[in-house]
């Protein structure tokens, strides 16, 4: 009928809320495989705890003596020398851009080891450098360009990373572990229904 308000459409499912900790209150409806899981997520729980700050140290630490090590024996086996370029350095598209000024163009160099002898090789160098400018690279023992040794920030960054990387193992372990012991428990809580099924199904079941 014209005019009649329409029924109020009803009001969602309000959901429950979340009790921490239920499997560890009294409740009838509490399994004892449910007091389990909740028994090993605890001890899991104070198990990460404890392990986090550990692996956090002696794995940073031990990291730590690792890269300090590594550019040790950087420093003893590389040297900084001087090399010259033997060719002109390419010219940016934007000479003056801020682009122009943070890129290094592969560039044949030739420069001298501790021993004397000479060696070409191709270094990174600014835009337009012309032929004959000189530049300051690492080179190995065997005369081949690469990387200056790692640097106390370097390797502050590297051990943090390392110990990070520590941390988040322990965490992933633990809800493995975790998780595989929940699907245990639910399978042994599905086997114990089918056989508490098995043997009531028959009083339930009417006769023709």
């Amino acid at each position: 009928m014209l005019g009649r308000t329409p029924p109020p459409s009803p009001l969602p499912p309000r959901e429950l809320p979340r009790v921490m900790f239920w499997r560890l209150r009294r409740n009838p409806l509490r399994r004892r495989s449910d007091l389990a899981q909740a028994w090993i997520g605890l001890g899991l729980t104070l198990a990460v705890l404890a392990a986090t700050p550990l692996a956090l140290f002696l794995v940073g630490d031990a990291a730590h003596r690792h890269y300090a090590r590594a550019a040790q024996q950087q420093a003893a086996t590389r040297h900084h020398t001087t090399a010259v370029l033997i060719e002109d350095a390419r010219s940016h598209p934007e000479p003056g851009s801020a682009e122009a000024r943070q890129t290094l163009y592969p560039t044949k160099v030739r420069f001298t080891d501790p021993h004397g002898r000479t060696h070409t090789a191709h270094a990174g160098a600014q835009p337009a450098l012309p032929r004959g400018s000189t530049l300051r690279v690492w080179a190995d023992m065997d005369g081949d360009l690469t990387d200056p040794p790692l640097s106390p920030d370097q390797i502050r960054s590297r051990a943090m990373g390392s110990a990070l990387i520590a941390v988040m193992g322990v965490h992933v372990a633990a809800a493995i572990v975790y998780g595989t012991a929940g699907r245990v428990i639910q399978h042994h809580n599905l086997v114990a229904w089918e056989t508490a099924w098995a043997a009531t199904a028959p009083r339930w079941t009417t006769s023709p």
